[in-house]
């Protein structure tokens, strides 16, 4: 089977990033007997094993790595060649895909998408708020607001503030059980608990974050929302990210307690796939959320 080799490069890296023929066909719009195939008749063609298949995964042998940064290059300085020729770079066109946290997407996110598609007519928005993190590479997203401390990887990200863990209630509640002075109190207190992907009944406490309660909710929530509701109605405690009960805690609805106590904040970094010369639609998504996040008070 005689391949092309730019079409049979791409489709490779893909399989190696994805480390799935299923994947990779998804993402190329291709069937799964094609891209296998392709990565067959390439492997002929160049007369070296470059994956091993199990039936449970693809990975790639010494061969496969060393050719697999050798494909990534050559094609990078393909697209900058034909971006550059079509001249991309400087009028942002095509799909952007954007993803972050559900509160966080909707509250602050969506706002910058919608002003960025004003300025661009020529781009189509995607919007992806999940309280999950997403893989920027296999699911095809072009940039990330992230909250947390960032594994190192091969993605650029520019911190544009923090955010911080608040233990709150509402002055109701407070009035009838009292406020609690350290963190072991809080077994004496009603809990509500937001079952989201990165919430935990093991709370800590303090810069280092060596001190750790378990908590014993009382009501567990599958949304912040839920749980911040709760909490405003005075029904118990609650622990949320302080960007989420913004204006509960500024107009008094609810009141922080055990701020003494409070671990580091948690950085905010915006995030995509770093490369030597970024679609327009890319960096001027980035620039223009850079900017706007920088300015929010909440987040300095």
């Amino acid at each position: 089977m005689a391949v092309d080799r730019w079409q049979a490069m791409k489709i490779f890296v893909r399989v190696a990033e994805t480390g799935s023929f299923a994947q990779a066909a998804r993402q190329l719009h291709l069937s799964p007997p094609v891209v296998t195939r392709v990565i067959a008749a390439l492997e002929d063609q160049i007369g070296v094993r470059l994956l091993t298949r199990t039936t449970r995964s693809v990975k790639m042998t010494e061969a496969g790595s060393g050719y697999f940064e050798d494909c990534r290059r050559i094609l990078a300085d393909m697209a900058d060649a034909e971006a550059a020729a079509a001249g991309s770079h400087g009028n942002p066109t095509g799909t952007l895909l954007v993803t972050g946290s559900v509160m966080f997407g909707q509250i602050y996110v969506l706002p910058i998408l919608l002003e960025y598609l004003d300025r661009f007519p020529a781009v189509t928005g995607r919007s992806l708020f999940v309280d999950r993190i997403v893989n920027i590479i296999e699911e095809g997203v072009d940039v990330a607001i992230r909250i947390g401390h960032l594994p190192d990887s091969g993605l650029s990200a520019i911190r544009v503030g923090q955010v911080r863990r608040v233990i709150c209630g509402a002055p109701a509640y407070f009035e009838k059980h009292g406020i609690p002075r350290t963190p072991a109190d809080l077994a004496h207190h009603r809990i509500i608990l937001p079952t989201g992907a990165w919430v935990s009944p093991d709370w800590h406490f303090g810069t280092d974050g060596k001190t750790s309660i378990t908590v014993h909710p009382r009501l567990l929530c599958n949304t912040n929302e839920a749980a911040i509701a709760a909490a405003e109605q005075g029904w118990g405690l609650t622990r949320i990210l302080s960007y989420q009960v913004g204006e509960p805690l500024a107009d008094g609805r609810l009141l922080a307690v055990l701020d003494q106590y409070a671990e580091k904040p948690l950085p905010i970094h915006v995030v995509h796939a770093e490369g030597r010369r970024t679609a327009a639609k890319v960096r001027n998504f980035v620039d223009l959320a850079v900017e706007r996040l920088r300015a929010y008070p909440p987040f300095q």
